[in-house]
């Protein structure tokens, strides 16, 4: 929770970390999107999670799933059951399934995660992700060396970042609530999503020239993350 609310901090944006069910309404109605992240459960979270969901189609506010380790070998089924039923019973307001691998929450035959982390290329969930998106009606995005956003029509690639940002726990926690934070500026999820992907790799790859190891590299995202302006961006996108 730390470094996804200073991340959130660092491009302008106002975090709420809420996880008491009796709050979950009040926030999502001053909040101008959400992001629920599974990474850590509890009954009361999940409550929680629900509640928010709900009120966030409700109120038509914009909001992301992070099913973090919900479809990697030998994770719980517990984790897959409240991943799944939440992306099904809500699926028309939301951003997208968001996850730091590329195939996690696309198909559990497709996955070797390494840790948290997934060892896939991102091309072997190409067509897997434009499946569940057009499905799910919502907007996937799947992370790797070169990280993918679907639509289930539209698709881009983005080949920015650093592999040190796998090497930092909760990074990629840290992008999906960024990408929430976007899709308040645009009823284009889609763009939304690419574009928070594309600002969040590049910041990663200013960072990585700052710093060569774990701890420092953490500081210096959070730094880049504050310090990127529009003409990084132009100079350093690889997208196709």
């Amino acid at each position: 929770m730390d470094i996804v609310a200073n991340a959130l901090l660092a491009i302008g944006a106002s975090p709420a970390m809420v996880h008491a069910p009796e709050e979950a309404d009040e926030f999502v109605a001053l909040a101008s999107a959400l992001v629920v992240n599974i990474g850590t459960l509890s009954k009361s979270f999940v409550v929680s999670m629900e509640a928010a969901a709900a009120a966030a189609d409700r109120l038509g506010r914009p909001w992301a799933l992070d099913p973090v380790a919900s479809a990697r070998r030998g994770s719980r089924p517990s984790r897959r059951a409240i991943a799944a039923p939440s992306a099904d019973r809500h699926s028309r307001q939301r951003v997208g399934d968001f996850e730091r691998g590329p195939d996690r929450g696309l198909h559990q035959d497709a996955s070797a995660p390494k840790g948290v982390d997934s060892a896939h290329e991102t091309g072997a969930a190409r067509g897997l992700a434009i499946q569940l998106a057009r499905r799910r009606n919502c907007v996937i995005a799947a992370t790797g060396a070169v990280d993918l956003v679907t639509d289930g029509e539209r698709v881009v690639e983005i080949a920015n970042g650093s592999p040190l940002m796998a090497k930092v726990t909760a990074l990629g926690c840290a992008l999906s609530a960024i990408v929430a934070a976007f899709a308040s500026l645009t009823p284009d999820a889609f763009v939304a999503t690419a574009a928070a992907i594309a600002i969040y790799g590049v910041a990663g790859e200013m960072a990585a020239e700052k710093a060569v190891r774990p701890g420092s590299f953490r500081v210096a995202f959070l730094d880049m993350l504050d310090a990127i302006d529009e003409e990084d961006v132009r100079l350093r996108l690889k997208v196709r």
